[in-house]
């Protein structure tokens, strides 16, 4: 027997168990890594598609290109640890965003706020200009209804509408007033009292050629102003007097072709009211039956 042949015959189990130590030791030489190296932690940056890629791709490790079932825990952690470090950083990155969404919503936010309350100022300043504009339109109308107020006071201070005659007649050239021509001035003056804003035209008419007509028509004109003054206290400003003698009555007048001349001796007393005084009812009124002509 061969010394080979004896070698196998008593050790054949432990040239197995070497044969084994051997190939198991090669593969774990394999999975270690290098002395004085580690795998590349990656940057805190947003994951690159190629990175995603090298992630979801399978890794191929081992002898036979597997995962060892027999990896050890160091080996586990150096292939977790970059997973681990990109799940990190897609939190920052998402937190960032959420910061920043944040932030612009309450920028956003304070905009509306401040634009809210800038339009809520304008619209109070134009609420605040449109009372003053619509005060100044009152305010403007008042004053252009004083002054139309005004005008129309002005232009009715000389302003004189005929309301009523009455004519009063003498007899024989006596100035001595008769019972019908007192009735007749004792109703005007009984509508006159206490009234203001009128006059009373005395026109007196007497026949006679001449200054003798005149100086008769006068003392019938004082005659009726007298009796006016003394029994009835109508103010003396207010009658204003003319002693026209025996000039021929207007045409106009009379309603004639002609002038009418003038054969009998009378007072002809017209009730003149002032515009402005009409529009109170302050001016006296006579009665359709006062007015009119007592003939001898």
């Amino acid at each position: 027997m061969t010394i080979q042949s004896a070698f196998r015959k008593t050790f054949p189990g432990q040239v197995a168990f070497i044969a084994l130590a051997s190939a198991l030791s090669i593969s774990a030489a394999a999975q270690q890594p290098a002395t004085g190296t580690s795998d590349p932690t990656p940057s805190a940056t947003q994951p690159t598609p190629a990175t995603q890629e090298k992630l979801s791709a399978p890794p191929k490790e081992g002898f036979w290109g597997k995962v060892n079932p027999f990896a050890r825990k160091k080996w586990v952690d150096n292939r977790v640890t970059p997973i681990r470090g990109e799940l990190n950083e897609l939190d920052e990155v998402n937190a960032k965003n959420a910061r920043d969404i944040k932030d612009v919503d309450a920028r956003a936010t304070a905009g509306i706020n401040k634009a809210q309350a800038s339009a809520d100022a304008a619209n109070q300043v134009a609420t605040a200009a449109g009372d003053q504009a619509k005060q100044a339109g009152t305010v403007a109308g008042q004053a252009n209804g004083k002054v139309d107020q005004i005008n129309g006071t002005v232009n009715g201070l000389d302003q004189y509408n005929e309301k009523n005659t009455v004519s009063i007649a003498f007899k024989g050239g006596s100035t001595v007033l008769s019972k019908a021509a007192k009735q007749q001035l004792d109703d005007m003056a009984a509508n006159l009292s206490g009234h203001q804003g009128y006059l009373l035209e005395v026109e007196a008419h007497a026949p006679g050629a001449g200054s003798v007509g005149i100086q008769n028509s006068t003392r019938y004109a004082e005659a009726v102003k007298r009796y006016l003054v003394t029994q009835h206290d109508i103010p003396v400003y207010r009658m204003h007097s003319v002693a026209l003698g025996n000039a021929p009555i207007s045409a106009a007048a009379t309603g004639d072709t002609k002038p009418t001349p003038v054969r009998t001796s009378y007072v002809e007393l017209r009730l003149m009211e002032n515009s402005l005084a009409a529009k109170d009812g302050s001016t006296p009124r006579l009665n359709p039956s006062q007015s009119g002509a007592a003939q001898p």
